[in-house]
């Protein structure tokens, strides 16, 4: 009888669970997570588009008479295609991928291309993974995809050491989409960490750009790594929100609305500080670029518009229902909409008419904002006491030696306190604001700000 009467309350919980999950479904606009991050600029977008033809063109099978081509091509010369792999030749391990050597932009390039739907190898690489199975770095990552990173970078770690000893003043940028984004996300971790197998190059020298990324790193570690990696993500694409284990929703396709009744209770019963404190969660990795083309409850595409920020909450976590949630994940729609952001991004500097100077100046300003974003990031990630290492291996606010990081591993001494601890924290708060708001006392005791300090930030 007691059982009995528990069933009522059951059903009322189920349905308040359903209500409150579709509720926040249906009213929840891709545009909304974004809409308090700062604009692109035209010069840190730029590459965006290029680098998007260039993964177009893994999939081409001859470079010198291409039968995909977008308008415009491909953008790049046959000629200096150092190596193009395709599947027999990985061997499953990892999608086709190339190495192209770009002269224009001074620039070694290394391109993955996403998943093949006809491939089961794709599948299970992107299957390979449980939820806290692979840490890294003192944080987690995806199995799977850490595996053919680590393979694609013992077989290719020769041929880009020669490339970059042939040419010490180009850098070295990975780039992929969708399953070859998540690859090329924790490829860029590993070479930082093996730095040495490349003629110990330059951190700054390296760049990653991860097209549609899956989600493939803790959240420190896709903070921490936001110097060097960028995520591009078209509106409401599924992959980088995906939050269910993609393993159990293919092996619940048979029962996908108990999969359901189980994903709306779960995420109406469970709160945002408790998803940040898990250490095993993965996020899309490093800063985030948006490229927003449409507005809730209005048809048709408007001009594309690109935000972009290092977020640790609202980290696209919420699944968006829409009828573009695939179509946003084609490679060929986001190079297209990316290419007409930029456009549109040209277009109103040359109205602007802004003088080379300011342009300068302009840049470097856009590099300290993102610089200050970055380090703010951090602090609000270390604020919430997520579990972690006691110490990034590679010193985040550019003071390594300052910190006592070792130059072998990374590790903190035990005398000095960590970055991520509160006394390192608080000790690195100080440090910027002595830096970039220095005082001076006046005769009462109060800490007054420089005049010629003030002056210098007023004309920012």
């Amino acid at each position: 009888m007691s059982i009995l009467c528990c069933v009522p309350v059951i059903e009322c919980v189920y349905c308040l669970g359903c209500s409150h999950w579709l509720w926040k479904k249906c009213m929840y606009s891709a545009g909304h997570e974004s809409e308090s991050w700062g604009l692109a600029t035209s010069d840190e977008f730029d590459p965006i588009p290029r680098l998007c033809r260039f993964i177009l063109a893994v999939y081409e099978e001859d470079l010198h008479n291409p039968m995909w081509a977008p308008p415009g091509g491909y953008g790049l010369d046959p000629h200096h295609v150092i190596l193009k792999k395709d599947y027999d030749q990985t061997q499953g391990r990892v999608t086709p991928y190339m190495i192209y050597l770009d002269h224009d932009n001074d620039a070694v390039v290394l391109a993955v291309r996403g998943l093949n739907l006809a491939k089961e190898s794709d599948y299970a690489l992107l299957l390979d993974n449980k939820l806290g199975q692979t840490k890294f770095d003192g944080g987690y990552v995806h199995n799977g995809l850490l595996k053919a990173a680590m393979w694609v970078f013992e077989e290719e770690h020769e041929v880009l050491n020669r490339l970059l000893e042939e040419n010490p003043s180009y850098s070295l940028t990975f780039v992929g989409h969708s399953l070859g984004a998540g690859v090329v996300s924790l490829l860029v971790l590993f070479v930082l960490q093996n730095r040495g197998r490349l003629g110990n190059i330059e951190r700054k020298r390296i760049r990653c750009v991860a097209i549609a990324p899956p989600r493939c790193m803790s959240l420190h570690l896709a903070v921490t790594y936001a110097d060097v990696i960028n995520s591009v993500v078209l509106q409401d694409d599924f992959l980088p929100r995906t939050t269910t284990a993609l393993e159990d929703v293919f092996k619940s396709i048979i029962c996908l609305p108990c999969l359901l009744c189980l994903t709306c209770v779960k995420d109406t019963f469970t709160f945002e500080e408790k998803k940040l404190k898990d250490a095993r969660r993965l996020y899309a990795p490093g800063r985030l670029y948006h490229i927003v083309v449409r507005k809730p409850l209005r048809l048709g595409r408007y001009p594309p518009v690109v935000r972009t920020a290092v977020p640790v909450d609202g980290r696209f976590d919420q699944l968006v229902l829409s009828c573009n949630a695939t179509a946003d994940h084609a490679i060929i729609w986001i190079q297209r909409e990316s290419q007409r952001a930029l456009d549109l991004m040209l277009e109103e500097d040359q109205v602007m008419q802004i003088p080379v100077e300011q342009k300068i100046v302009r840049q470097k300003s856009v590099v300290e904002e993102h610089d200050e974003e970055y380090r703010a990031a951090i602090m609000k990630a270390a604020s919430l006491n997520i579990p972690m290492s006691p110490s990034p291996s590679y010193g985040t606010f550019h003071d390594t030696a300052e910190e006592g990081e070792s130059s072998a591993g990374g590790s903190v001494n035990e005398g000095s306190p960590s970055m991520w601890s509160f006394k390192g924290m608080k000790r690195k708060w100080n440090r910027f604001v002595d830096r970039h708001f220095p005082m001076d006392d006046d005769d009462s005791g109060d800490m007054i700000l420089k005049k010629n300090e003030s002056q210098a930030l007023l004309c920012r």
